[in-house]
Order: structure tokens, then C-alpha cells, then sequence
């Protein structure tokens, strides 16, 4: 009888210590899908992606061909630093690092706004304009509807056709995608996790 106690003793603490292992190796997801969002691309910070245009409206032309680069630059719990830069856009034909993509938090979801800058630093007249997430999107997707703030600023510089803008951004197993939609017109960039670019570029213009 104590021989068969000990050894029913021995199974119990194998399969607690079994239970146990499983639980520590398999570190549970985010299940929300914004907080899922925000991790996948913190998990990235510091490294910067090649990429190129995918979409062909004539508004884009200059954009046709050019080699683009995305860098994860700055990341903290509640923002992330995306500056997007593009090359023959800038002066006398070098790179264009007047953008940056800026993720943060919100109470109620997550935000984007876009940071753009002259080469001298200066902060262009138009510029920190975005929107607020409206759903709570998926761990690959997150859309960004224009906010009042936003049309605001695009009606007083006369750009009132970006008034009903809805940006979007991607993280997928594959890459990261940055979109711009509204009637009439569609925008988007995609950049490859297979294509790394080592050292990242410098900083974006004023930071």
C-alpha cells in the first residue's frame, strides 16, 4: 500500500511540474488586437525595411520606382517612431526624410498622426494630422479615420479633398504596409521583413 502511495505521489508531481513547463514556455498572446498591433511592431524596434509603392494613381507618379525605406526608430510603452524615407525626393535629388508615422496610445484604441518637416527641421504647414481608431481592428490591421483636428487643418490650407482620409497600417508575418484611402484616391506603400537594410538610415529631418 505505501508502495502504490508513493508511486500515485510521483505521477501527481510529474504532471504538476509537466503542467507547469507548458505554462511558462507558452507565453500567451495579447488578446486584444490593437495591444497585439503595438506589440508586433515593438518587437521590431530599431530595425528599418526596404519597400516600394504598390499602387499607381497619377498622383504618385514621382513616387514610381524610388526606393523606400521604413525604420522602427523610437519605441516606448505607449509610442512608436516610424519615419518613412524615399529616395531622389530630397534636395538636389538625395533622400526625402521629411515623414514620420507616429503610433500612440489612446484610452479608448490607438492613434496616428504624421510628422512632416522641412530639411531644415522646420515643421511643415501641414503636419501632425491623423485620426483615432474607430473599432478595434486585428492583430495584422489597424485603420485610422480622419479626426476633427485633422479636417480642421486641411480645410484652412485648402486641402479639404483629404477630409474623408482613412489611413491604414499593416503588420503581417510578411511585412508592414502603410495605406491612404479615400473616394477617388489610394495610396499605399509595403515593405518586406526579408528585406533589412543594415545600418538603418539616419535620422528624419528636425529630430
Amino acid at each position: 500500500m505505501i508502495s502504490d502511495h508513493k508511486g500515485a505521489m510521483k505521477r501527481t508531481l510529474a504532471l504538476l511540474a509537466a503542467a507547469t513547463l507548458a505554462g511558462c514556455a507558452a507565453t500567451p498572446a495579447p488578446s486584444n488586437p490593437q495591444e497585439a498591433f503595438f506589440a508586433a511592431l515593438t518587437a521590431r524596434c530599431g530595425q528599418a525595411y526596404a519597400g516600394r509603392i504598390e499602387t499607381n494613381d497619377a498622383a504618385d507618379a514621382d513616387m514610381q520606382g524610388k526606393a523606400m525605406v521604413m525604420h522602427i526608430r523610437r519605441c516606448t510603452a505607449d509610442r512608436i517612431e516610424i519615419p518613412f524615407h524615399i529616395e531622389g525626393l530630397g534636395p538636389k535629388g538625395g533622400w526625402d526624410r521629411s515623414r514620420t508615422w507616429v503610433v500612440t496610445r489612446t484610452e479608448t484604441g490607438l492613434r496616428l498622426k504624421h510628422d512632416h518637416r522641412h530639411a531644415d527641421g522646420t515643421s511643415d504647414e501641414v503636419t501632425m494630422y491623423g485620426g483615432d481608431t474607430a473599432d478595434e481592428g486585428t492583430a495584422t490591421r489597424q485603420a485610422f479615420p480622419v479626426d476633427a483636428e485633422s479636417i480642421a487643418l486641411f480645410t484652412r490650407t485648402g486641402r479639404s479633398v483629404s477630409n474623408t482620409n482613412v489611413w491604414a497600417m499593416e503588420a503581417t508575418p510578411l511585412g508592414f504596409a502603410y495605406e491612404l484611402r479615400r473616394e477617388g484616391r489610394h495610396f499605399r506603400v509595403g515593405f518586406s521583413w526579408n528585406r533589412p537594410v543594415s545600418p538603418p538610415p539616419p535620422a528624419p529631418w528636425g529630430w
